[in-house]
């Protein structure tokens, strides 16, 4: 069994962190795990992207391959869909359905979600909404994990939820507490 991942958004958005704690989930199942290096500007307002490969058998590349994606995870509208080549055929697309304006020309925001609900398997929800509901405005991108949790069936949501607990146990419980509600409202709002 294997699922590959792409990762997407905007620099300063949290990408990294869940990339970190798939990783962690991963290598706590055992499984084999390659993640691409980080692509783009690392600082807020960039637009970032990043390979996450898992795996029951031994894993050769890091990249993942147009037309191959399991999941397009990202944290961003208009970054879904600039990586939607690399999506496969049963491919889905999980992602915050807020756009994070960062350039002069950014797309319409209503043919930008038409353009998203076009397609086959997406779910989208305004992450920062219900992370801001939650208290926890930091936390959004936890709420993203939580929603793409049902499509990364290499991995259990109790995994995930370990591996929060273990890669943010060093600040402190609220801060744990904070990102294990997220990524339940994530969960439990993608039905």
């Amino acid at each position: 069994m294997k699922t590959d991942i792409k990762l997407s958004g905007v620099g300063g958005q949290g990408i990294l962190s869940i990339a970190t704690v798939i990783g962690q989930a991963a290598t706590t199942a055992g499984l084999h795990l390659k993640q691409a290096e980080v692509h783009g500007m690392s600082q807020r307002g960039g637009d970032v992207q990043s390979d996450l490969r898992l795996s029951t058998e031994d894993i050769h590349s890091d990249l993942i391959a147009l037309g191959t994606a399991d999941l397009i995870l990202s944290m961003e509208p208009m970054e879904a869909l600039r990586y939607l080549p690399y999506l496969g055929k049963e491919g889905v697309v999980v992602t915050s359905s807020k756009p994070f304006v960062n350039i002069p020309d950014y797309p319409d925001e209503t043919s930008l979600l038409e353009e998203l609900d076009a397609l086959p398997r997406v779910a989208r929800m305004d992450i920062e909404q219900v992370a801001r509901t939650l208290m926890a405005p930091r936390s959004a991108n936890m709420v993203l994990l939580g929603m793409a949790a049902r499509y990364i069936p290499i991995l259990t949501p109790a995994h995930l939820r370990e591996a929060i607990r273990t890669i943010f146990g060093s600040k402190g419980e609220k801060t744990v507490s904070d990102n294990l509600k997220a990524f339940d409202a994530g969960y439990e709002g993608i039905q």
